[in-house]
Formats: structure tokens, sequence, C-alpha cells
């Protein structure tokens, strides 16, 4: 599923990293944006006009009496409709014109004259990233209400290695996304736990099962693209951490419990998407256990139900829990939102949910059921945020 449309106006100045804002173009295209890039003479020495506008599809502009546009005024109509001006490189000189007004050449002149927000990607060696002038000047264009993106750390064309990279296309285009989001739980501390979890049978061996941890992963991008602070408590999974959220990672559900027990009083959702381990091993071996017999014989205990738990605080946030079923979906999952009084259960089944790209699940709660059709995790994550948010601040409405 693409993502509503936006118009983007890409500056690109000049930087080694203006190659990097090539493939951004792509991505927002295949996202089925549309774009139109504004190219710097410096930013021109890099990548040419030619590349953009292969990639775009549009004219693009570089010369502010450029006469294309019948009142030949490209710096007044680019902007008009826009969804936003990134600038992606954005070189220590853009962001000190930008910081102080200045007006020399199209770029800086359409972004005084914008009616839509700026966002800008810095890509700079490392002590002009640090330069006292240059740290004044980002300062003040945050305080300006200017949205910086990075940079990041590492090594550096120059050779040398440090803060100033200009973060890479994916980055960017997931924090052009978020940025689009609405921010429905702006303010919010919201505690996720995801994936699977792992109990120890010896010192290579455990029980656990398929979860991916993707569905988990992708509500709490959701969460942090709607304003809210994150805590992610993370099983087993080699996934990237989400931006802008905070990751504890865990093995065994003790070890989840525990976690989630430290967070739980400062949270004001909580949101149980991990896969638990229903039993632990009683007495696990720390060495590996020799295969001599034909049988083994393990001795299991129950875990703790980590979301009963949290739901039968008295200071208990809003839970909202997941249900995994092979069968019967409605009928096991809507008892499992009654027996732990939970005001939100997300139902799907194992055969379509485990491991997959896409999902397809059925929001329980004391309305009744909402379907969400099959879709990529992160667009069922933020329609359940969106949900989830709904009932959230009916919830506190009525208290």
């Amino acid at each position: 599923m693409k993502q509503t449309q936006k118009r983007i106006v890409l500056g690109v100045t000049g930087g080694v990293a203006a190659y990097k804002a090539a493939e951004l173009t792509r991505l927002m295209i295949k996202a089925g944006w549309e774009v139109q890039v504004v190219l710097t003479q410096a930013g021109a020495a890099f990548v040419t006009p030619v590349t953009f506008q292969a990639l775009s599809g549009r004219p693009v502009f570089t010369d502010q009496w450029d006469a294309r546009l019948d009142n030949n005024m490209p710096h007044i109509d680019l902007t008009r409709g826009a969804d936003a001006i990134l600038v992606a490189p954005a070189t220590a000189d853009m962001l000190a014109k930008v910081a102080h007004g200045l007006c020399d050449d199209l770029l800086s002149t359409l972004i005084a004259a914008r009616d839509c927000p700026l966002l800008m990607a810095p890509a700079m060696n490392k002590q002009m990233w640090e330069n006292k002038p240059n740290q004044r000047n980002v300062a003040q264009l945050k305080e300006d209400g200017v949205t910086i993106l990075g940079p990041d750390a590492g090594d550096q064309a120059c050779g040398e290695v440090g803060m100033g990279r200009m973060l890479e296309p994916a980055a960017i285009m997931q924090a052009l996304e978020a940025y689009f989001q609405p921010k429905l739980l702006r303010g919010k501390r919201v505690l996720i736990t995801a994936g699977a979890t792992f109990e120890r049978i010896d010192a290579v061996r455990g029980i656990t099962n398929t979860s991916s941890g993707k569905m988990g992963f992708a509500v709490a991008r959701a969460a942090a693209e709607a304003g809210a602070e994150v805590t992610l408590v993370a099983g087993d999974t080699v996934l990237p951490t989400p931006a802008d959220c905070q990751r504890i990672n865990v093995k065994s559900a003790q070890q989840m419990l525990e976690a989630v027990e430290q967070h739980v009083p400062v949270s004001d959702i909580f949101i149980s998407v991990a896969a638990v381990a229903d039993y632990h091993v009683v007495n696990p071996s720390e060495h590996k256990i020799k295969k001599d017999a034909v049988t083994m014989t393990l001795e299991l205990a129950a875990n703790p139900d980590i979301l009963a738990r949290v739901a039968s605080r008295a200071d208990a946030p809003f839970c909202v829990g997941f249900a995994a079923e092979s069968e019967k979906l409605l009928e096991h999952a809507e008892a499992k939102r009654l027996r732990k009084h939970l005001p939100l259960l997300v139902a799907n089944l194992v055969q379509q949910a485990m491991g997959a790209d896409d999902n397809e699940v059925i929001l329980l709660d004391d309305a009744g059921q909402h379907k969400l059709v099959r879709a990529p995790k992160l667009d069922i994550a933020r329609q359940l945020i969106a949900h989830i948010a709904s009932l959230y601040q009916r919830s506190t409405k009525q208290v």
C-alpha cells in the first residue's frame, strides 16, 4: 500500500552526499509522492539535473531567473501547494543562509518565500558540524520551527570519522513518513513488548516460537510516529530499533516481566504484542546436554502472565493485548479479552501473522469487532494506534 501522496520540494546543495539525494528521490517516487527538485549551482557540480529529472519525472529548477513559469517566479510558485520543503543534503552554507534569512539563489529565496514546513538534513565534515557558528545556526533554525534530520556519525568522504554524515535515504524517508503522521499520542508514554521469548534448556538449546517481532516493532514505530515516548521491550529478534524508541533487550519471560514492571508505573498505555512462552524449564542445565539417551524429559513450570499482571494493577495503564490463535479466532480472542479485563484486544491467526510482512487483524473492544483488512504490518500498526488513541482519549474523559 502506497503512502498518501505528498508533494515535496527537494533542495539539493553542494556536498558529496548529493548522490544520496538521488536515491531519496527514487524512494519518494516509489511511495507515490510528487518530487520537485531544486538544485543549487554547487549541487549540480556533484549530480546533474538530468539525473534528478529522470528519477522524478519533472523538470529540475536551478536558476531563480528561470522563465519556464508564466510569471517567471519559481521562488514563489514552486512551494505553493507543497506539503514540505526538504533540503538534503544541507550544507553549512545553506544552514547559515536560512538561519539568517539570506537569499542569493533560487533555493534560499524560495525557502524564505515558502508557505509550507521546512526540513533540513545536514551533511558536512565533523569540524564543520561542530563549528560554533554552525551550532548556533542549527539552534536558531530549530527555534524558528525548522525540523533538523540528523546528522549521523561515521566515516566521512574526507577520510575522517565523526558526526556530520547525512542520514541514509531510507532513514530520511522514514523520518518524512513519521513527520506527516497525525500526532495522536503526543506526550503520552507507551510501553510495548515485541518478539519471542527464549526459555533455556541447556547452554545451547531452548524453548521459543516463530514470532519475528515484526508486528511489535511496527506498532512501536507507529506509536513513535504518533508523538509518543516509546519504550520497547524486545525479545529474541535481529530487527533494527525503530527511530525515536528506547529499546530494552530481554531473553526470558521473567526478564520481560521485570522490564515491564519497571516501566509500567510511568506508562500511559501498555501494548502487549510479544509472543511470550507459556512455560519455562524448571532446572535448565548450565552445560550442553549430551545425546546419550533415546528420550529426554523436561520439567516445565508456568511463566507469569505479563499482560494479566499489568491489567490487574491498581495503577494499570490503558492495556492492549494481542491474541494469536490457530482456530476459533474470535471465540478464543474475546474470551481472553474478557478474562483479562482488557479495553482492546487485537486478534489474528497464527498461520497468517507469524513471520509475515503483512497481516489481517480484528480489533475487539466493548463496542464490538473492527476488521483491518490485510495490509503491510506498518499500515496495520498505524490504524491500530489511531484506534488506541481514540479509545484512550475516551477512557481518560470518563475518569
